[in-house]
């Protein structure tokens, strides 16, 4: 491993600690140190509230009471979604789908416009470093369709082999192309602004999986000129069960309903149906209105923090902590190095130590680590390994709790 000089500055919690009631726990008798935000990040008091002040004073369903509860209630609902566009540059609101999670907006993006598009013969790229979620649903949709599936090879060092990228969309021609903004794995932060430009030269729809990195980077679609973007709020500050799917507008008119049932359609009769307009034609049955909520709350807070600033924060937290890595000869970081182009999640090994192991030890001194193939077995058989321990922090990480997972992994390490 590549040693660095690590910086000497105390790294602070860039969100106020306080904030986070369950940071304030001990676990086993020590302080939790938990650094495990890239599966699921920690919630402010602010997006806790939120939602208990709407159970408590204006639940109702949406869009189908003319009472004031149901006003409120879809008010709050709708203006979401426009704070929501505005985060990420959206032209309109009606560009933003509610879903459950990026799974869903990926899955409802292969069961629409894949089953509209996509045909025999036709070529599907995607990269080694996907999340399942963006390699399952494009599987499924090659079986049904008898679509391609291509991959852009992840070099030796970690990182996107965009030479190889780019010379597959001359040769494929693919008529899809999706891939992640920041690898949940390897921290990754591939040229996605150039690998869309060249993907539309190419005559291919582009869509990201923003799951990892909207939680912790300005994002602009117009700017990236992505087709499609699915994110998770629960990454972000914001509550489990809510997500986001982004898509052009064109492109989301032109795509048929992704479930049937209630507030999905503008009229049903017996033989016949006609769907509402956007975005409601995507979205049936009662939605998550107080995740919706939450999830208002959590970008408000990342947006009070300023997205430039969180990730700086990121910056230095990955600088400090791959830094300190490089001190342990018996640990090897599956990924890039150096925290140039790459996120505050660190997959790593330990000489003679599985990582279930790792994660098991660490956990007696209270520090929460991921071990696993972290829904990535593709890129766990590119490695030729079976699994990594996974440390990855966020705006409420500090460089004393990177000290505390060095200490505990020095002292796992020494025990075996």
């Amino acid at each position: 491993m590549t040693v660095h000089k690590v910086s000497t500055a105390h790294i602070k919690s860039l969100a106020p600690r306080e904030d986070f009631p369950i940071l304030a726990q001990s676990v086993r008798g020590v302080p939790l140190v938990f650094l495990d935000s890239a599966a699921s990040s920690q919630k402010p008091r602010q997006v806790i509230d939120s939602m208990s002040q709407y159970y408590e004073t204006c639940h109702a369903n949406v869009h189908r009471g003319a009472y004031y509860l149901s006003e409120q209630a879809s008010a709050r609902y709708e203006n979401a979604r426009i704070t929501i566009a505005k985060f990420i540059h959206a032209r309109s609101a009606k560009e933003i789908i509610y879903t459950r999670n990026t799974t869903e907006g990926l899955n409802v993006i292969a069961q629409t416009w894949g089953l509209q598009n996509i045909h025999s013969g036709d070529v599907i790229l995607l990269t080694e470093m996907e999340h399942h979620s963006n390699i399952v649903p494009w599987q499924m949709l090659a079986q049904r369709s008898g679509a391609k599936l291509v991959y852009t090879p992840v070099t030796d060092d970690g990182r996107l082999d965009t030479d190889t990228y780019y010379r597959l969309l001359r040769e494929q021609t693919p008529k899809l192309v999706s891939f992640s903004l920041m690898s949940n794995v390897l921290g990754v932060i591939p040229p996605a602004k150039e690998m869309i430009a060249a993907a539309h030269s190419a005559g291919a729809v582009v869509i990201c999986d923003g799951a990892q990195y909207t939680a912790h980077y300005p994002t602009d679609v117009r700017d990236l000129d992505c087709d499609f973007l699915a994110f998770s709020g629960h990454k972000m500050l914001g509550p489990t069960g809510i997500g986001i799917l982004y898509g052009k507008r064109a492109l989301l008119e032109a795509m048929p309903p992704f479930l049937g049932g209630g507030d999905m359609i503008r009229e049903v009769h017996l033989q016949s149906f006609s769907a509402a307009e956007l975005p409601w034609k995507f979205e049936a049955g009662t939605p998550a209105i107080a995740e919706v909520i939450g999830l208002e709350a959590a970008i408000m807070y990342l947006q009070n923090l300023q997205m430039t600033r969180v990730a700086e924060h990121d910056r230095a937290i990955t600088e400090y902590a791959l830094g300190r890595l490089s001190e342990l000869p018996w640990a090897h970081v599956i990924g890039p190095v150096s925290a140039e182009n790459r996120g505050a999640t660190i997959s790593f090994t330990i000489d003679g130590l599985h990582p279930h192991d790792a994660a098991t030890l660490l956990d007696r001194d209270g520090i929460a680590v991921r071990a696993g193939h972290h829904c990535a077995q593709p890129l766990m058989e590119r490695f030729n390994i079976p699994a990594t321990a996974r440390a990855s922090g966020y705006v409420y990480t500090t460089s004393d709790e990177i000290d505390a997972l060095i200490a505990s992994l020095r002292k796992a390490h020494a025990a075996f």
